[in-house]
């Protein structure tokens, strides 16, 4: 029996948001892939291309406010691009649902939480009220949430933000999806309530057989979450891999710089560490290596795109975007080897 396909697939995806006078590069031929029960972490700056790419993955991109120039998207299998949108608002929600970054904005502010979450429920299962409640009460108890009734009654306002993401997941896990596309989806939390709502999502997509893609820029968070782990900049993938492998011993020097970045790596009486410069305008992209600018090792080979190459001695699944990519000795020295 041969092995089971990618959930989610992006071959060579380019995409841009048309201005005046010209265009924006949000996504440039970035490939990934989701397989089944896997934990995939997309990280970057904000202005990556991560939201983006989570929100071309289910269609969600205002039509007409962005052109896919190049590449090919797949859900289970099934080409998303070519899809009606009759046959994608099936898709959304059964096959893949995603979990947004701030659920006051996600969630309807005039409906109770009861009416959004048996609204869901019987769109997808042509469910009666009644069971749809039963099962929208027991969807908030494998939440944990304490008072699943009290819970259905109450307005999103009337809830904290921890149990206003629960809301969130339980609504995400209600059509039993293939993948969960969870878009920073505890950005707005404390740390406490960010770990338990975390343990929570893993479980869950564990017990269900779910894959999730989680988009963030926390490393911290992704070293704690992930399987595997794709780094963005300005568009582009920059390096990919076992998250052991890419946060353990990073090979580009943007990788290295968000980790250097992390608070618990700054060193007693002095600032964070940062990285220079700012991300390109992607009005008019760098033609060479995207990093170019910012980067502390660039020469006149960066000025040609490296593409994305497998990592010299490292695991397999590794590659790194990178003409002069570190070494794991000197990566602990901040020296490339050129």
């Amino acid at each position: 029996m041969s092995a089971p396909g990618p959930v989610l697939e992006i071959r060579d995806l380019s995409l841009e948001f048309p201005v005046f006078g010209g265009a924006v590069r949000a996504l440039a031929g970035i490939s990934l892939h989701v397989m089944p029960g896997e934990i995939v972490g997309v990280v970057g700056e904000s202005g990556s291309g991560k939201s983006v790419t989570a929100m071309a993955a289910l269609r969600l991109l205002p039509p007409g406010g962005h052109r896919i120039t190049a590449g090919s998207l797949s859900l289970c299998g099934e080409d998303v691009l070519a899809a009606p949108e009759a046959r994608m608002r099936q898709w959304r929600g059964h096959r893949a649902a995603m979990i947004f970054q701030e659920p006051m904005t996600a969630l309807n502010p005039t409906r109770r939480i009861g009416d959004q979450l048996t609204g869901v429920l019987r769109a997808h299962h042509r469910l009666g009220r009644r069971e749809a409640l039963a099962r929208a009460g027991a969807l908030l108890r494998d939440m944990m949430i304490p008072d699943p009734a009290r819970t259905l009654r109450a307005y999103p306002f009337e809830l904290s933000g921890g149990m206003r993401q629960r809301v969130m997941t339980a609504m995400a896990f209600s059509c039993d999806p293939a993948l969960l596309i969870a878009d920073e989806p505890t950005t707005a939390l404390d740390v406490t309530v960010q770990r338990q709502v975390l343990q929570l999502l893993r479980h869950r997509a564990r017990e269900r057989g779910a894959a999730i893609l989680f988009i963030t820029h926390d490393m911290a968070v992704v070293s704690q979450f992930c399987d595997r782990v794709y780094v963005m900049y300005a568009g582009t993938v920059v390096e990919q891999g076992p998250t052991g492998q890419v946060l353990g011993a990073p090979r580009h020097p943007y990788t290295r710089g968000l980790l250097d970045g992390l608070p618990e790596r700054a060193v007693p009486g002095a600032g964070l560490a940062a990285i220079p410069g700012r991300v390109p305008d992607m009005r008019h992209p760098p033609r060479g290596c995207v990093f170019f600018d910012r980067c502390a090792f660039a020469d006149e080979a960066c000025r040609r795109p490296p593409g994305l190459r497998p990592a010299a001695d490292a695991a397999p699944g590794a590659a790194v975007a990178c003409w002069h990519p570190l070494v794991p000795e000197s990566a602990a020295h901040g020296q490339g080897d050129a």
